[in-house]
């Protein structure tokens, strides 16, 4: 029967197994075909009949357990029911007391301590006339007919829907056939597809395999090649640094050649030009001795190319910068600034690789500048000429009589002026830094000036020239050419502007006796030659030099000018009254001769003494001026001691008086010179007028 072979696949129970012999049952025997069989080996837990087996288990259980041997094990079987007492609860209520390992409340089995009477006992109970043990079955009796009875009503509950269990297990049975089919096709299906997938990944991996197996190949050819370029590379380094410099030295770049050939001639070309001329010299230098190659053969008729065309260009770009230098109106000095200094390296190279084209473009440039400034001072020197001079000549000497001076027809034209007054005439050597008046300037300018005037501006365009010029030469020709050399070239270019400068300082002074004047032009001549030792410019000494021997001579023969004039003076006061004599006086001899003030000689005299003195301040000893002006001196006392043996023996008082005021008038005039010939003209002053008892 079905309920057999569910009986057969129950699981065994836990629980101990019922007694086989009981005393008594109420329920009806059966045959004990329903005792377990063997158990059959459960499903897989990836089948469904793990279910449908406990299921099985659990409606055999339900089912064969009123059919169980009635006995002691049927309570261990069967629960009682929730509202009926333990009969051993009751047997203690009985009693009052717990038997001896008795399991009487499931609350109360770890608890060890004694056990107490219940709280609530019953004091009377009713046996109805029965004994003890007959009261007690009478109680158990009725327990075991109300748990047959619901046993009674549990078999014919299953007997009813025992059909409807069937049904069920044969449902379970075609899914679980179904499921089972279903299984296997689709493990048929996986593995095919797995299959599949494994021979398409076998594939790859063979194909990767042999891909592999040819990177790897390849791979251990690229290794070989490179540790084979690895070896030549180093033996190549190796090489190139024994020969690189020696390469290095000799080759040209393209770039070079180029920039030779047809570059612009500016800092790059220059650049060029080093890089050839350094290539030049380590082949000549190499050639000379024994270590001279074929590839130095190959190379040298290109440099010596490249040499004749950048000599071609060089002589082009001066020779047109020399045309330039001719232009009307045209700055020099821009144009050597710009085009000669900025590439002298080039006529350094041109005199190292053709010295005789060097020389001529220096001979050109010389004359050219010789000309340019030549022509632009003979200019500056006519503009010059055209400023008028105050005239100075004999009668402005100390001893001229004024009335002379007033007749004179070169003089009306020309304001009024001292001629014997140094004034601010000091001004030109005092300002420090002063400029050459411009040639427009100077044709403009109508008011009459000293010679002094003409004399500076002239000499300051000339310095300043020269300086820059000689500062040219020496930055532009060196170190092609020596100092020597560049002397000559300088002196070439000047030597005509040097005679012009000489020739117009001569025509200032040969017509003039302006003796403040004269000076004042030597001592701006010394200044000049103070500032070319400053610059380091010696090729001017020559020119100032030579201005100085103009100068000198024509300072003497103005001082001897007034020493005639007092002379004249000094001999015409003996045949008459020396009032008279000098033109000094409007009033009566008799009243000129009885008067002690100084004299106009004296003032006229002690006015040039303090001119002299002030312009001598830093005199040396070897300078003309002492003697000529002790001379002057001299005669000026000779003529005073004259004038003052005209009072007579009996006014020896009043000449005495008369001499020291005219002593007295001229230590006024110069007592503010400085100079070491100041001091001795003063000292000699006070010693004439002490002499004469003044103060």
């Amino acid at each position: 029967m079905w309920l057999d072979r569910l009986s057969g696949q129950s699981t065994p129970s836990t629980s101990p197994a019922p007694a086989q012999n009981r005393s008594f049952s109420p329920a009806p025997r059966r045959s004990s075909h329903l005792a377990p069989t063997t158990t059959r080996p459960a499903y897989g837990p990836r089948t469904s009949s793990l279910g449908l087996s406990s299921r099985a288990n659990l409606s055999t259980t339900s089912l064969n357990s009123p059919r169980l041997p009635n006995g002691s094990s049927l309570r261990q079987q069967l629960s009682p029911p929730a509202d009926v007492t333990d009969p051993l609860v009751v047997l203690q209520d009985v009693l009052g007391k717990r038997p001896e390992n008795a399991d009487i409340s499931v609350d109360n089995r770890n608890d060890s301590t004694d056990v107490q009477n219940p709280p609530h006992l019953a004091d009377d109970v009713d046996f109805e006339g029965l004994s003890l043990h007959a009261f007690a079955d009478t109680a158990n009796h009725d327990e075991m007919t109300r748990s047959h009875q619901a046993s009674a009503q549990t078999v014919e509950e299953f007997e009813k829907g025992k059909e409807k269990f069937e049904d069920l297990h044969r449902s379970i049975l075609v899914i679980t056939t179904r499921m089972l089919h279903l299984f296997h096709w689709t493990k048929l299906i996986f593995f095919q597809a797995c299959d599949d997938v494994l021979q398409s990944v076998q594939t790859s991996l063979t194909s990767f395999q042999q891909d592999l197996g040819a990177v790897s190949a390849e791979i251990e050819t690229l290794q070989s090649r490179s540790t084979a370029m690895n070896t030549r590379l180093e033996n190549r380094r190796v090489v190139e640094k024994l020969l690189g410099p020696a390469v290095e030295e000799i080759s040209v770049a393209p770039a070079v050649v180029t920039t030779i050939v047809e570059g612009q001639i500016d800092s790059s070309w220059v650049k060029a030009l080093d890089e050839i001329d350094k290539r030049s010299r380590v082949i000549d230098s190499r050639a000379e001795g024994s270590r001279k190659t074929l590839a130095m053969s190959d190379v040298k008729p290109l440099l010596d190319d490249l040499t004749n065309k950048a000599v071609e260009r060089i002589r082009d770009f001066f020779v047109s910068h020399i045309k330039a230098l001719r232009s009307p109106n045209v700055n020099a000095q821009v144009i050597q600034h710009q085009s000669f200094v900025r590439f002298k390296e080039l006529y350094s190279f041109l005199a190292r690789h053709h010295s005789v084209l060097a020389e001529e473009l220096g001979q050109a440039y010389i004359n050219t500048m010789r000309w340019y400034y030549l022509s632009n001072f003979s200019r500056y020197k006519q503009s010059l000429e055209r400023i008028p001079i105050f005239v100075v000549d004999k009668t402005d000497a100390i001893g001229a009589d004024p009335a002379l001076q007033r007749a004179s027809a070169s003089k009306a034209s020309q304001p009024s002026h001292d001629a014997l007054s140094i004034g601010r005439r000091m001004d030109a050597l005092r300002r420090p830094n002063l400029s050459a008046l411009p040639s427009h300037t100077a044709e403009d300018n109508k008011q009459t000036q000293y010679l002094e005037t003409p004399f500076l501006h002239f000499n300051l365009a000339l310095i300043d020239n020269a300086t820059a010029e000689y500062l040219f030469l020496a930055h532009f020709f060196s170190p092609a050419v020596g100092f020597q050399t560049i002397s000559r070239h300088f002196s070439a270019i000047f030597s005509p502007v040097f005679a012009l400068g000489h020739a117009f300082t001569k025509t200032l002074i040969d017509d003039s006796d302006d003796c403040l004047g004269i000076l004042l032009c030597v001592r701006l001549s010394q200044r000049f030659a103070f500032q070319l030792q400053r610059r380091k410019i010696p090729v001017v000494d020559g020119y100032i030099n030579g201005t100085n021997m103009l100068l000198w001579p024509r300072f003497q023969l103005a001082m001897d000018v007034h020493v005639e004039s007092v002379k004249r003076a000094t001999s015409s006061a003996s045949g008459r009254g020396a009032a008279s004599a000098l033109g000094l006086s409007t009033s009566s001899d008799a009243a000129a001769k009885q008067s002690t003030a100084p004299h106009m000689l004296t003032q006229r005299f002690g006015q040039l003494l303090q001119g002299i003195l002030t312009l001598s301040e830093d005199a040396g000893d070897d300078e003309p001026v002492g003697s000529s002006l002790n001379r002057l001196r001299g005669e000026v006392e000779t003529l005073l001691a004259k004038i003052g043996k005209g009072f007579g023996s009996a006014a020896e008082r009043k000449r005495d008086r008369f001499l020291a005021n005219n002593y007295s008038l001229i230590l006024a005039i110069v007592g503010d010179t400085r100079g070491k010939l100041a001091a001795e003209v003063r000292d000699h002053l006070e010693s004439l007028r002490d002499s004469v008892g003044g103060t």
